[in-house]
């Protein structure tokens, strides 16, 4: 089975004067702004880090569902946050890190299983599989 998402962006300018608007297939954004300003100097509007991070924090959350199913165990809420790391590299930048900060509350988990568990499904999600980034994680059970 293959499953095929879009995601689309337009750009009109140059680099630093120009502007952009990203859209989402199912309309969740539809032409968001985004451009140098919110990417690089912390103005409103978004950027494709924080797209990267929402991503990965879903995908994570889901595929950690998924386990604690299997586990026979069932999340009463999990709050999951990425931090994703943009940095000045030789020839540019790159994205070097994603720092996964999970708080959770599952009925019947004990802290051992719960981070065999959390961390299966960090190096497991389909997001975290593409991203060649640092990725950590601090999991904690509440």
């Amino acid at each position: 089975m293959k499953i095929k998402r879009k995601g689309s962006a337009v750009w009109q300018g140059g680099i630093k004067d120009g502007k952009g608007a990203i859209s989402t297939e199912s309309g969740a954004l539809k032409d968001y702004p985004y451009g140098f300003a919110s990417r690089f100097e912390g103005q409103r509007g978004s950027n494709p880090e924080e797209l990267i991070a929402a991503a990965h924090a879903s995908c994570f959350t889901m595929a950690l569902s998924l386990i604690l199913g299997e586990a026979k165990l069932t999340a009463q809420q999990m709050n999951t946050t990425a931090e994703v790391t943009l940095e000045q590299v030789d020839g540019g930048y790159a994205i070097t890190a994603v720092h996964l900060t999970l708080k959770a509350k599952i009925p019947g988990a004990d802290q051992a299983t719960f981070e065999k568990l959390a961390a299966q499904a960090k190096a497991g999600c389909p997001v975290s599989k593409l991203l060649k980034a640092d990725i950590s994680l601090d999991a904690s059970l509440e």
